[in-house]
């Protein structure tokens, strides 16, 4: 049988491609940072925490010399240390600055933006309200920038309900960059209708990319049978763009790490197949999702952009220096 043949026998779908999609500024910038220290002062370079969640990330900076531990006291005086684009509580750099280490804040800057928020906030004499998930790096490090007790958790509409201050008349909220912005307008609907006076964000928290995602994610949904998004099972912003889809229409959503975790009969079973990645996976991951596509079927690649996006993060000085 020639090869003609054999295409025109294998079945036909169609991808959508979600655009924007994948690496936002504040993990590209994470990235370089670990990257360019490892060139600025050598190997090892430690990194607290998942410098982000995705293990092919953190696996090739491994290779090139990064060591990923949890803690600080994991970490030698004389090595360099990176801080994880999540946030730290105030005391690590604090702890690091007793003990003279040198150490980078790979912090993304909307997430700094949030700290900055707080403090202001705290400073005002209003009690702050935090809406995220409960053990998520993020908001570890945006509740340790305060003495424990001036912020509270809200993670559901239920606990925005049942929420009682000591003085209602002056909270103020904050959010997780990273959740979905139909879930987390759903939660300050219900704080705002509880306690008019609330001090809400000068902008919205949740970052532009984790926006950005989920409105393609949005924009394709209802054509999908099958919505596959590629990120890590520790990755908050790729979760919930699998949610996104799923209430926006798509007949099935699921997250995948690369084309390895691909559920065969699910594909065989859809025409229409979405695809979009969470912010903290390598466009090199979808490069060979599709790859692993075409080698079963034939493929026709449609993409779909809602917007462009421009925005870049700045290095921090020192490693510009070095």
């Amino acid at each position: 049988m020639s090869e003609s043949v054999a295409n025109d026998m294998r079945a036909q779908k169609t991808v959508l491609l979600a655009a924007p999609r994948g690496f936002c500024a504040g993990v590209d910038r994470a990235i370089q940072i670990v990257e360019k220290s490892i060139d600025a002062y050598g190997a090892p370079v430690y990194v607290r925490h998942e410098i982000v969640h995705n293990r092919h990330v953190v696996e090739r900076l491994e290779g090139l010399g990064a060591i990923f531990v949890e803690e600080l006291d994991e970490c030698p005086d004389d090595r360099p240390v990176v801080f994880s684009a999540h946030g730290v509580p105030k005391s690590v750099p604090a702890a690091a600055k007793a003990r003279d280490m040198n150490f980078l804040d790979a912090t993304c800057p909307l997430v700094s933006k949030v700290h900055v928020e707080a403090e202001r906030h705290a400073k005002a004499g209003h009690h702050i309200l935090l809406i995220g998930h409960e053990g998520h790096p993020e908001v570890v490090g945006t509740m340790g920038q305060l003495p424990e007790g001036h912020i509270t958790l809200i993670e559901t509409e239920d606990d925005a309900r049942h929420f009682q201050p000591s003085d209602p008349e002056n909270l103020a909220l904050v959010t997780q960059t990273t959740l979905s912005v139909d879930d987390t307008a759903e939660i300050i609907e219900v704080l705002k209708e509880r306690f008019p006076t609330i001090a809400l964000p000068y902008k919205e928290d949740i970052c532009y990319a984790t926006t950005n995602r989920q409105q393609a994610v949005k924009a394709i949904a209802e054509r999908c049978d099958l919505l596959m998004v590629i990120g890590s099972k520790t990755s908050s912003n790729s979760k919930r763009l699998v949610e996104v889809g799923d209430k926006a229409g798509a007949d099935s959503a699921m997250l995948i790490s690369d084309a390895r975790s691909i559920d065969w009969d699910r594909i065989d079973a859809a025409s229409v197949i979405g695809l979009s990645a969470g912010a903290s996976a390598p466009e090199y991951l979808m490069d060979g999702v599709i790859a692993a596509l075409k080698s079963r079927y034939e493929i026709t690649v449609e993409e779909v952009e809602v917007t462009k996006e421009k925005v870049i993060f700045r290095l921090p000085r020192q490693l510009l220096s070095a």
